[in-house]
């Protein structure tokens, strides 16, 4: 039996578990592997915005990172197996509420069209601005925060 999950802030010792994570999903996969590096994961942990993670029994199960220049989620994924556990959800209101403490009023951020990913924002109260090719925006404003998505 698993234990229940722990949500901290990220550290550089996490980043091959989260770029493990960010390999293995099914949607929003990325044709470039190369595209994300390792300094990447690093500036956003601390220099462009701050990173969390979730982790049951010492494993990392999922992680997300706030972009504090662009007030954006530069990235929300969970390890497949976990997926569906609440881990997201409270992984996105870390980083949202970071970002509002930070001042702005408005959070930002871009998935696949069609997806989970894209159904998954929309349950959380998420505004869809408009669709370029098969990339879906969203907008959460700090006045939207809904019980349900906090």
């Amino acid at each position: 039996m698993r234990s229940s999950p722990i949500f901290r802030l990220a550290h550089a010792r996490d980043i091959p578990a989260m770029s493990k994570i960010r390999l293995a999903v099914t949607e929003n996969a990325l044709r470039d592997p190369s595209r994300i590096t390792q300094k990447m994961y690093e500036d956003y942990l601390e220099l462009l915005g701050r990173g969390w993670v979730s982790e049951v029994d010492g494993e990392i199960t999922g992680f997300c990172y706030a972009d504090k220049f662009q007030s954006s989620i530069w990235a929300l994924f969970m390890s497949p197996e976990f997926e569906g556990r609440g881990h997201a959800k409270q992984l996105l209101k870390l980083a949202t509420e970071w970002l509002f403490e930070q001042g702005h009023q408005e959070v930002r951020l871009s998935t696949g069209t069609g997806t989970r990913a894209e159904r998954f924002y929309a349950a959380q109260g998420w505004k869809q601005e408009r669709i370029e090719g098969n990339d879906a925006f969203y907008l959460l404003a700090a006045s939207r925060i809904t019980p349900q998505a906090a």
